[in-house]
């Protein structure tokens, strides 16, 4: 009797989510299962090693994917690395805030889904491992089999909270260091990137972010990931003074200063990701759709962009749909 993938999405819920009385459909097939099914593109590539391309001294530009409308888009454009970003994948998900809210079960669902769709090497947000050490462990297996190409672990107490939101609380170095270890050893190809993320500039300050940074290095971290630094000035010291890969976190709103990837690279970053900017172009743009729609009757207005309906019908994979009913329907 198969459920369908919504159905296992909300009995793995976490409490907060409304109860739901589920009932099994036995017509359904799993979601998964129908993207093999009917598009060649859904097939798991060999996505680019991050360890590579780092090796190579290639600077890795990552843009943020919310959904899989997203996914494709991306894909399309041409982008070989993408941030699965917990933050916006959640929002659009659920519709709930990055607060350690949805599970690890959940996320890993939708990493596996991205991984799928974008076919791109995929940096996967992976909050604080969803718990303890034994939850770190069992997040990295669980993502590594999901196919991503790098794993972000912080150091945030858990439930954490959004990196540039207020009231952040952090572990003890020490207990951060362990999980950076566990993380390590839990993975079985070392291809796969563990992304050390510290949330200490808030409580610890700027010499405190340092400390820990080298403390995560230490531990095995293969990408360092000083959140929230509030000037060029700080980002340039943090490069500077870090002997692995540095990522810088250009989230639109925050607190960082938003800089171009050329002079992130010049600054001396490794990796920039840029988590929120297709969301928050995404939602002004859909905003600005729906005011034309209900407050000047225009249901698309002259300065409206509107993506080609034929275009994304093959981006989504309805050629795939309509040779294999040429083949078989009759």
């Amino acid at each position: 009797m198969a459920i369908t993938a919504q159905a296992m999405v909300q009995l793995e819920a976490a409490p907060s989510f409304p109860a739901m009385e589920l009932q099994p459909d036995t017509h359904s097939v799993p979601l998964p299962a129908l993207a093999h099914i009917f598009s060649h593109r859904s097939h798991r590539v060999s996505a680019p090693s991050l360890r590579q391309k780092l090796a190579r001294g290639e600077f890795i530009v990552a843009p943020g994917i919310q959904d899989m409308i997203t996914a494709v888009i991306a894909k399309d454009v041409g982008f070989e690395v993408v941030y699965g970003t917990g933050y916006w994948l959640t929002a659009s998900a659920y519709g709930l805030p990055d607060a350690g809210i949805a599970s690890v079960t959940q996320m890993t669902d939708r990493m596996a889904t991205l991984v799928r769709t974008v076919g791109s090497a995929v940096i996967a947000d992976a909050d604080t491992g969803y718990g303890g050490l034994l939850n770190v462990h069992h997040t990295v297996r669980a993502y590594e089999a999901a196919g991503v190409a790098g794993i972000q672990l912080e150091d945030q107490e858990f439930p954490k909270k959004c990196g540039h939101t207020p009231g952040k609380r952090i572990v003890p170095l020490e207990e951060m260091v362990t999980k950076i270890k566990v993380a390590c050893d839990a993975r079985s190809n070392d291809d796969v990137l563990i992304i050390a993320r510290t949330d200490a500039r808030q409580s610890e300050g700027y010499d405190g972010v340092m400390r820990r940074m080298e403390a995560y290095a230490e531990a095995g971290a293969d990408v360092l990931f000083p959140e929230a630094l509030t000037s060029e000035e700080e980002m340039r010291s943090a490069c500077a003074g870090l002997d692995a890969p540095v990522l810088a976190n250009m989230a639109t709103g925050g607190i960082t200063p938003i800089l171009p990837p050329s002079k992130l690279q010049e600054i001396g970053f490794s990796v920039a990701i840029y988590p929120a900017l297709t969301s928050l172009v995404a939602a002004a743009a859909v905003e600005n759709a729906l005011r034309l729609l209900k407050e000047q009757d225009q249901p698309q207005g002259p300065s409206t962009p509107i993506y080609d309906f034929k275009r994304f019908c093959s981006l989504i994979g309805f050629e795939d749909v309509w040779a294999f009913d040429k083949k078989w329907l009759r």
